[in-house]
């Protein structure tokens, strides 16, 4: 077999040898290979989940639960969660628990700035329920026309392609992305991207209080933190149509992204949102 030594690990990581062979012991964690005399072999997956747990732990997460998320975000997982995915980047936003109100004017704001700043985008969003994606269809459809690919994702009946529109991707129960919230726009010169999953417990969808539903919210312009949600994005596609997920792979592939977004973006996006909030 051949692989990274732990010392290449502890050294690609940052974390000592010490505390990857007590993670092994205690929490399973990482899993290495053996070579024929019994030394640990690891492989360039165990550096990156280990490079998640180390962020998850700058976060404030406890270790077994920055090791469980960091295994959850790791790899083409059957559900993966868009929010955990970009979650465990570096990103530098921290999460906070918002009303459902609050995102509806947040989003709205990213969608309008994205109409006027973002040119030829791929766009992705994500609306739980087919009825909250219905009410903002026509946003969506302006967006669309002027994309070089947006998709949607609630819990549509089927894979939809309406003319002039976005391409809609059904969400099963089982999947972590009907919990979740996204608004993603990935574009040469503009990205930026809103990822929150509801707390559960507190309203149902269709509520009287339905938008004060509470949920925990990341949102970032930085270009390599959307490149990642729009990654995890055209996997979650692919599932329902493989055709598509290669194509959008492909585009992203080959897509460059947002590093020199200029900071006015940041503040015309800030203003616009500020001034949705206030509506």
């Amino acid at each position: 077999m051949t692989g990274l030594t732990i010392k290449d690990v502890a050294a690609q990581t940052g974390v000592a040898a010490g505390t990857i062979r007590m993670w092994e012991q205690r929490y399973g964690f990482p899993d290495p290979g053996r070579t024929a005399g019994g030394y640990r072999v690891y492989s360039e997956g165990d550096v990156e989940a280990l490079r998640r747990v180390v962020a998850y732990r700058h976060r404030g997460l406890s270790v077994p639960a920055a090791i469980e998320r960091a295994a959850e975000t790791g790899g083409p997982a059957d559900h993966p969660s868009i929010y955990a995915a970009v979650a465990a980047t570096d990103h530098g936003a921290k999460p906070q628990v918002l009303r459902k109100g609050t995102l509806v004017a947040m989003s709205r704001a990213i969608e309008h700035e994205a109409l006027a700043q973002a040119s030829s985008p791929m766009l992705f969003g994500a609306f739980q329920h087919e009825p909250f994606y219905r009410e903002v269809e026509p946003r969506y459809r302006s967006m669309s026309r002027f994309a070089d690919a947006a998709v949607v994702f609630a819990d549509f009946e089927r894979v939809g392609r309406p003319e002039g529109g976005p391409i809609e991707i059904p969400v099963g129960h089982e999947d972590k992305l009907g919990n979740e919230w996204a608004v993603i726009v990935d574009a040469p010169g503009y990205s930026a991207c809103l990822l929150a999953w509801e707390v559960p417990g507190i309203t149902q969808p269709g509520d009287p209080e339905d938008m004060s539903r509470r949920f925990e919210a990341i949102w970032t312009l930085d270009p390599h933190a959307t490149r990642r949600a729009a990654e995890v994005a055209a996997r979650l596609a692919g599932r329902a149509d493989s055709a598509l997920g290669e194509e959008l792979a492909e585009m992203l592939e080959d897509r460059p992204m947002a590093i020199e977004q200029p900071v006015p973006g940041l503040t015309a996006l800030t203003n616009r949102m500020i001034s949705y909030l206030e509506k």
